[in-house]
């Protein structure tokens, strides 16, 4: 995986918008296939992304959806008066007046085309998990190579656990087989990315996103060793791969709705740091996560690692400053070394988990901070904003007792590290 001393290499996290909303991808015909792709990944070097994927064209711009036909052993089953996961959640209840107002509006999401889908199928697990999408997965892989090469050039792929919500296991004696299970198949699809020479994204949003659905009632300690277990089925699935050929993403969930009840990074850091990955992709510009650029204060990027913090958010219409962006990046140079580090142009995924923002003006925003193309060393040292973000830091620890509460509702603090419970008895 690439690194850069001369300057901050800038990336995405995949799923990119489609360039029409009438022909091509957006309506599900991919006759023009190698056209649109061709199309989008000129847009993404034009504008001065260094690491570049196909846009997730080829998988219909949906990283669950894609796998749907790709898994033998499945049963489509109905739901039919289950709510959807997405609509689940302390979140939902808490807000439950403006979640009905904006579902009810379409304003949660700006979907243009078919790019989001509205509700999920769910499926079955009835026999023996295997993969049969190696046709499908093949022509992923030969468009990304014959349009953008191998060089600098990513695919993602999804991660057993989160595969697991939308299919319900009706085989397996027990979970950690099950999870293991998809894991084992999946690997099929993780080595034929890497062995292309891509390299290879695994998606893992639900693994955090689950907290306020179903972890709260577990509790922390439980909910923690539900991740680990999950990791470990990733890296089983991993096994064979080159750290530096992975890098791997998750996000908390992105709609544009309240987020009070997301897990904080810091109370999983640890067990997200084993996955068997060279390069971790956070949310570092969100408003709810943003402050978590702290959290690397105390915990030590293991050698060799590489932190892609996202930098423009998509969680508000308004452009952040160029300025703004370059204290971003600055705060987390501080912390991890400018050669470890990498910019991810977004918070989240551009429109998996938050599609508002209209295709025209998602691409302005990209065009707005050519701050990426200059070297590091012209990044001016903000040390009195600095200084003004540690005091904000430290006013905020004050107030984490009442937070440590939501997040351990039975009052558990089990699985805190050492350092977590110094900080929370030093901030009181």
């Amino acid at each position: 995986m690439q690194r850069s001393v001369a300057k901050i290499l800038a990336t995405h996290v995949g799923s990119l918008p489609f360039l029409s909303l009438d022909r091509g991808v957006a309506i599900g015909d991919q006759t023009h296939l190698a056209d649109d792709v061709a199309a989008i990944v000129a847009r993404q070097r034009q504008i001065g992304i260094d690491i570049v994927n196909e846009g997730e064209y080829s998988k219909g711009g949906d990283w669950l959806r894609y796998m749907q036909n790709r898994f033998g052993g499945f049963t489509e089953i109905a739901a039919a008066d289950e709510k959807p996961l997405i609509e689940r959640g302390k979140d939902r209840e808490e807000f439950a007046d403006f979640y009905k107002y904006a579902t009810e509006r379409g304003t949660l999401f700006y979907a243009p085309g078919a790019q989001i889908a509205k509700k999920r199928p769910v499926q079955a697990c009835t026999g023996p998990v295997t993969y049969v999408g190696q046709a499908e997965l093949k022509k992923e892989i030969d468009v990304a190579v014959a349009v953008a090469g191998t060089a600098n050039v990513f695919l993602t792929s999804t991660a057993p656990g989160s595969l697991e919500v939308y299919r319900r296991n009706r085989y397996y004696k027990n979970d950690e087989d099950y999870v293991f299970a998809l894991a084992e198949a999946m690997r099929v699809e993780y080595e034929a990315i890497a062995a292309a020479g891509l390299i290879l994204q695994i998606d893992d949003a639900w693994l955090p996103a689950l907290w306020d659905r179903i972890g709260m009632e577990m509790g922390l300690a439980a909910f923690r060793a539900r991740c680990e277990m999950r990791i470990e089925a990733l890296n089983h699935a991993l096994r064979n791969i080159p750290e530096d050929r992975v890098r791997y993403h998750l996000c908390w969930g992105s709609w544009h709705g309240p987020h009070a009840f997301d897990l904080e990074l810091e109370r999983i850091v640890d067990i997200v740091l084993k996955v068997k990955a060279q390069a971790f992709l956070i949310e570092g510009a969100n408003a709810r996560h943003e402050h978590e650029v702290a959290v690397w204060d105390q915990v030590k990027l293991p050698a060799g690692k590489i932190l892609i913090p996202g930098v423009v958010t998509h969680s508000t219409d308004v452009v952040e400053h160029p300025e703004l962006v370059s204290q971003r990046l600055q705060r987390y140079a501080r912390r991890v070394g400018k050669d470890g580090e990498q910019s991810a142009r977004f918070s989240g995924r551009l429109k998996r988990n938050g599609f508002r923002l209209n295709r025209p003006f998602r691409f302005s925003l990209l065009f707005e901070h050519d701050l990426f193309r200059k070297p590091v060393s012209t990044f001016r040292d903000h040390a009195l904003i600095a200084g003004l973000a540690e005091k904000a830091r430290i006013r905020l620890n004050r107030t984490n007792k009442e937070n440590r509460a939501v997040l351990q509702p039975h009052g558990d603090r089990r699985g805190e590290t050492p350092w977590q419970r110094r900080r929370l008895t030093s901030s009181n």
